[in-house]
Formats: C-alpha cells, structure tokens, sequence
C-alpha cells in the first residue's frame, strides 16, 4: 500500500454560508455536509487530512447578538468569540465528516482543535485596522462606537462599518498537537478563522492580541509549512484563478510557477479583499519549500486532484 499524502485543506465562506439568505444554523449545516463530502472522497483517495476554515459572518453574528444582550449579560471579547466559533464550526464539520465516513463504509476519527496562533503585538496592522467586522452602520450607530474606541470607515464604498487589525501570524501555538493526531491518524479541524489571536509576553505566558482577526488562508499557510504539507488546497467561489477577471481579455489559468504568481499579483490582477490574500498564502507556502498549491471550488476538488480543473501553483 502506497503512502498517505498530507494535504492542509483551507475551506472558504462558500463552504459554510451558501448566501445571505441561508445563514442560520440549519443551512449552515447543510453546506458544511456538503463539503465533507468532497473531503471524504479526498481521504478515500489516499489523502491524510488537516482542514482549515473561515469564520467571518459567524463572528458578526455572535458579536451582533453579545451586544443586544448587553443590558442583560456581559458582551464577549473577540478572542473568546474566535474561541466559539473555532468550536461550533469544528463540531458542524467533524459531525459531518464522520456521518460522511460511515456512509461510505469506513471510519476515521475526526476531531477539531481550539487553535491560539502567536502574532506581533507591535504588528503595524494595529495602528491600521482594515477588516471590517460586523453589519453595516447608520452614523448616529458610527459615531456610538468610534465613542466606544473602534475604528469606523467605509467600507469600500459599502457603508460604514467597524475595522479592526489582521496580523500576520508567526506561530501556531497547537501545532505539535496538531502533529501529533495527524501521526495517530486523526483527520484534525484547527487553526479555524485564521487561529486566536495571541500575544507573548517577556516570559512567554500568552494573551488574547487585541482585537483582531488573521487571515485564514496565511495562516492555513503557515500551518501547511509546519506540518510540511505535500499539498495547499484552498478551496473558495471559484472552479480556476484569473488574470484580467472580469475584463474582455480574461484568462483562466491551469498553472502558475511561484514567479508567475509573483509576477501577476504585482501587476494587480488579483483583488485585495478576493484572490489577492489567497495568492499570497500560496506564495508564503512555496517560498518555504512548499511542494505544490491547488486553488478550486469544493464541488470540483476531485476533478483538480485529478488533474482536470483547477489552478496549480508549483515551485517552478
């Protein structure tokens, strides 16, 4: 029997929320089941995985309802909010996952792990905060919390909206744990929504960060390098990257050397808030000595393993 491949599996929003009208629980659900299907087959074709997933509009929705509730119970912190999110969404998904195991007649022990990951405390990211958080404000609601200290902006044009800082992340704090259930034959769910972010101390002893969120992908990233992934999936909204996206002379692609890839983002084809981060996640895994990145859809993460679809980034 030929050996296992590892593959850190970077699961987007789509995978969780299919739109703005299917976002409770129970749609919820029903997309993370539908997900795990494609990671199952994956475990079925031979691949030992860690899966990695976003946590934004959860986030909002727990922050929106700490503050309804203010006048009855204390808010929550967002490093404590991070901490819920990584553990319901961990639950939905090694639930799922397991259910999937079962039907197709074999088991294997999923198990999601509350995940701190280390950043700078003297980030410059928290002298500039740019991800926004929460729903969109009316002013007399803006300038309530700019009172409260957050930073509020526009947001691309969208509406006012509160900011806060998204720090690269050094270290993931749980990744010998991670290792060590990857070896015992665990598929692990960790690092969820980018990670907790933490801050170190003079003797080491680790805090929430303030308040922030890292990116999910350059942390899957990170995580991919640690555990020395034979692979980086992100799975996201789109079957293939593009150059030019959206313009006359768009151009899929079924492969990028890391100079390429390096080449296109500085030429600006990829969108700070869409495919940018993702590119930069993959550039992060490979200039590391990562092996080889794949960016697809869920829905056709059989059909890029097996070469048919999808955008491959490799060394050269």
């Amino acid at each position: 029997m030929s050996e296992r491949k590892l593959a850190a599996v970077a699961i987007g929003g789509n995978s969780l929320i299919k739109s703005k009208d299917k976002a409770d629980v129970p749609h919820q659900f029903e997309a993370v089941r539908e997900t795990c299907k494609h990671l199952a087959a994956m475990v079925e074709q031979g691949w030992d995985l860690v899966v990695t997933h976003g946590n934004g509009p959860q986030v909002g929705f727990i922050l929106r309802r700490s503050e309804l509730a203010a006048h009855e119970v204390h808010t929550v912190p967002l490093d404590i909010i991070g901490a819920d999110t990584q553990g319901s969404i961990g639950y939905m998904l090694q639930q799922s996952l397991r259910n999937e195991f079962r039907r197709r007649g074999f088991e294997k022990p999923a198990v999601a792990v509350v995940t701190q990951v280390l950043v700078d405390a003297n980030d410059p990211a928290f002298q500039n905060p740019s991800k926004g958080i929460g729903g969109y404000l009316t002013e007399e609601e803006a300038e309530k919390f700019r009172q409260e200290g957050w930073t509020v902006v526009d947001d691309a044009g969208r509406g006012l909206r509160r900011m806060i800082a998204s720090p690269i992340p050094k270290r993931i704090i749980e990744l010998d744990v991670i290792s060590t259930l990857l070896k015992d034959g665990f598929l692990v769910i960790g690092v969820g929504g980018g990670g907790i972010p933490v801050v170190e101390d003079e003797q080491g002893l680790l805090r929430g960060a303030p308040p922030s969120v890292i990116d999910k992908d350059r942390a899957t990233s990170l995580l991919a390098s640690g555990i020395n992934a034979d692979l980086f999936l992100i799975s996201t909204a789109v079957e293939k990257v593009a150059i030019n996206f959206n313009k006359p002379d768009q151009k899929w692609l079924d492969h990028m050397t890391l100079d390429e890839a390096r080449r296109y983002m500085e030429e600006g084809h990829f969108a700070p808030g869409s495919m940018k981060p993702k590119i930069e996640a993959v550039i992060a895994f490979l200039e590391r000595g990562g092996k080889q990145a794949l960016i697809t859809n869920p829905e056709n993460i059989a059909r890029a393993l097996a070469g048919e679809t999808g955008t491959w980034i490799t060394p050269d």
